[in-house]
Formats: structure tokens, C-alpha cells, sequence
């Protein structure tokens, strides 16, 4: 079912708002230098390769006889999982700017960046960059929520199992927080790679990208593959040391990103004019949590000024509430969460969450 609002509709007793005209009012109010690169990120992200690095040669070293080594080992696997958070947010931020002007330099980068994520950057430039900032939360926004009038799929249906919402499972639920990241990864691959048609029907919405992307994206493909068999040949094939080097830390970094990426939208009501006050939802979260994650928080300003250096969302944010706080979607990590606990998670309409079974139908509770 298409959705029907655009640049009159209204959302309770107000209209929607385009982004450029977000970003046309509040750019002669941010200082130049918010939209100068910025250059600290690179540094950020080999700091953060080389903790995974050193992770993966301790791991090599366990021993299972060793206990306490093992136990100690802990802690530095949770060290290694925000490096995995840290190497896809700082990716992220630097494929929205040109912080690095010699190309392949730059295509090295965003490789090595994505890699653990098993996200090839062509793929990410077209489902991220292009698609979803440019048509976020509407109908064709591969990262929305599933239609309820959507026929049923594998993609679908474990989307079902493991997001958020009123319905699901607390276990199925703790098992997507490790594996929806790559689902999502492998749900757009094997849709572009595989058919690159525009109608596939398990994605959430079935884009095409060109040939010289498609290419490109197989060739990254093949690359991050073999980057992962690297790793798991370094660190041996011994379980233990495995579990707690290699799969450990990939597990606790997905679990963090996607506890972001299901608050950044999935509350809102969808939006045929891209309205990011409407469609996405900002966090406050601890200062640590902002420093090391590039203030990824900040998401409704992000989609504002998506080029933006990150240390100046706070000023955005200021902004935001300043000028439209009767419309900025400002929430607690906690307040987010509940939200997506307590509604269904298909687009019924755009003002209308539907449960999977269509037995439960709640307004989307920002609208």
C-alpha cells in the first residue's frame, strides 16, 4: 500500500517539511568549520584496527587448559566489539564527506572500515548515501519498517522474529540483537548481486544500482570474504579461541549498531516528503557513549546535514530546539526502546503500526 502524505499532508496539527528547507534555515546559524572534514577520524579508526589486531594475535595465544586467561580475555572482547561499532560509525561518517580526496586511498579505507561488517561500500553508497537518506521512511526506503500488505518472505519473516515490538519473542529478540545487521547485509546483497531487478521480494524495498556498481560490489564482496578467512586463519581453527576473539566481538559490535539503527527510525510515522523531524528520532545519550561513537545519537541531525562534522551536531541539536521543538523527536536511549516494545512493527498506513498476525493496530505514537 503506497503511502499517501506529501508536502500538506498533515502530521497531528502540522505539515511536513522538506530536509533541504531544514537545512536552508539553520546553515547561516552553524559556523563554516562545521562543514569542514573531519581529519580526526582516520587516526580514530586505525587506533581501532589495531585493538582488534591485537585482539585477534591474544585470541591466537588462548589456552582452553588456561582458564584465567580466558576470563581475562573478556573484557578485552567487549574493547574489541565498540571497535566493530567504531570502525562502521567512523566508515559511515567519512563516506559522507571528503575527508579523503585521493581515491583509492579512500576505497581502501572504506573497505577495511566495512569490512567486519561484511558491508561492501559500493553497496553501502547506494542503500545508505543514496537510498535512504534520500527517501527515508518512505515507500522506497530499503531500511523502513515491512508493509503489512507486503507478501510474506523469508526477509520478512525474520524480521518479524527478531526486531523490536509488541509481539516479539525476548529470546528470538536477544538473538537478533547479534545477527539483524547481517541479515540486513546478506537481505541487499543477494539482492542486488543476485537479481539487481528492482522487484525482488524479500528486501524491504528492492532497488537496482548499474552494472559498474553491481561489479564492483561483487569484487568488494569477494575481498571482505577473504579478510574474514584471514583472521579466522590467524586466530586457528580452535572453538574457544574463536568464540571469544573472532565471534565475540562481531556479536557485541552488531548488537550495539543495531540498538542504534532501531531507534533511528523504526517509532516514526512514514513519510513521503523526507521530513527528518518527523521521520527520526535523536537520543540522549551518556557523553562517553556520544565520544566514542562519533555522536551517532544525533540522527535526526545527521540526516539534516549529513556531510556535517559530528562534533557540531550538539549545536544543531541547540538549533533544533530552538526553533522547531514542537516537532523534534528528542528521546532518552530508554524512552526509544520503549516505544519499539510497545507497537507493532508493520506500516499498516503511514500514520498506522499493524502487528504480523494483523490482530494488533496501534497510531504511531509520534505522529
Amino acid at each position: 500500500m503506497p503511502f499517501s502524505s506529501s508536502p500538506a499532508a498533515p502530521v497531528g496539527a502540522q505539515l511536513l517539511i522538506a530536509q533541504p528547507d531544514y537545512a536552508k534555515r539553520l546553515r547561516p546559524l552553524l559556523p563554516d568549520a562545521a562543514f569542514t572534514p573531519d581529519r580526526g577520524t582516520l587516526p580514530v579508526l586505525g587506533l581501532n584496527g589495531a585493538i582488534l589486531v591485537l585482539g585477534w594475535a591474544m585470541a591466537r595465544q588462548l589456552q582452553v587448559s588456561h582458564w584465567q586467561g580466558l576470563l581475562l580475555f573478556l573484557p578485552f572482547a567487549l574493547v574489541m566489539g565498540n571497535a566493530v561499532v567504531v570502525m562502521l560509525f567512523g566508515t559511515h561518517d567519512m563516506m559522507h564527506s571528503k575527508a579523503i580526496r585521493q581515491p583509492q586511498l579512500r576505497q581502501v579505507i572504506q573497505l577495511l572500515g566495512l569490512a567486519l561488517l561484511w558491508m561492501p561500500p559500493t553497496l553501502w553508497k547506494a542503500v545508505h548515501n543514496r537510498e535512504h537518506h534520500g527517501k527515508t521512511n518512505s515507500e522506497q526506503d530499503p531500511d523502513r519498517n515491512y508493509n503489512a500488505s507486503q507478501p510474506a518472505s523469508w526477509g520478512k519473516s525474520i524480521q518479524n522474529l527478531f526486531v523490536p515490538s509488541v509481539e516479539v519473542n525476548p529470546f528470538w529478540l536477544s538473538v537478533g540483537m547479534t545477527s539483524a545487521w547481517g541479515v540486513h547485509a546478506f537481505r541487499n546483497i543477494t539482492s542486488v548481486l543476485l537479481f539487481n531487478n528492482g522487484s525482488t521480494r524479500y528486501p524491504v524495498f528492492s532497488f537496482q544500482v548499474s552494472r559498474r556498481e553491481r561489479r564492483q560490489i561483487g569484487i568488494e564482496l569477494a575481498v571482505i570474504v577473504l579478510i574474514h578467512l584471514c583472521i579466522i586463519g590467524f586466530i586457528g581453527l580452535r572453538p574457544v579461541p574463536l568464540l571469544l576473539g573472532y565471534f565475540l566481538p562481531i556479536w557485541i559490535g552488531y548488537s550495539v549498531v543495531i540498538a542504534y539503527i532501531y531507534t533511528n527510525h523504526m517509532a516514526c510515522r512514514a513519510t513521503d516528503t523526507n521530513d527528518p523531524l518527523i521521520n527520526s528520532i535523536s537520543l540522549k545519550m551518556p557523553a562517553i557513549l556520544d565520544t566514542l561513537h562519533f555522536n551517532f545519537s544525533y540522527h535526526t541531525e545527521h540526516h539534516i546535514f549529513p556531510g556535517m562534522n559530528p562534533e557540531y551536531y550538539p549545536q544543531v541539536r541547540a538549533l533544533l530546539q530552538e526553533h522547531y521543538p514542537e516537532r523534534f523527536n528528542l528521546l532518552s536511549a530508554r524512552q526509544a526502546w520503549q516505544l519499539l516494545r510497545q507497537t507493532p512493527r508493520h506500516y499498516l498506513d503511514a500514520n498506522t503500526f499493524a502487528s504480523s498476525c494483523g490482530t494488533i493496530i496501534q497510531p504511531c505514537p509520534l505522529s
